[in-house]
């Protein structure tokens, strides 16, 4: 069975091709505006607590100056342990 279109008919099934192609096309648009949208608001997001954790983060290297200092304060706690060890010694015990 031989299938007789003419040209006419031609034309209407490339311009329901088209159509359905244009469509397509139409609809990953909306899918891409959507998804560009959403990455968008992500990153206002991440800007947002990147500014706080810069802020939180930004005495850091201050913090490497205490390691220094806490050998001292260990230290002069065991020099004033001893001192207040001495002078309670003796005293509290027998009754």
């Amino acid at each position: 069975m031989t299938l007789l279109v003419s040209s006419h008919g031609y034309w209407v099934i490339a311009l329901c091709v088209g159509l359905v192609a244009a469509l397509v096309v139409a609809f990953l648009l909306v899918v891409l505006v959507r998804a560009v949208a959403s990455i968008e608001r992500s990153v206002d997001g991440l800007l947002t607590v990147a500014t706080e954790v810069a802020g939180n983060t930004a005495n850091i290297p201050q913090l490497e100056a205490t390691a220094p200092v806490l050998g001292l304060i260990v230290q002069e706690a065991v020099v004033q342990d001893g001192y207040m060890n001495a002078l309670t010694d003796g005293y509290g015990g027998d009754a």
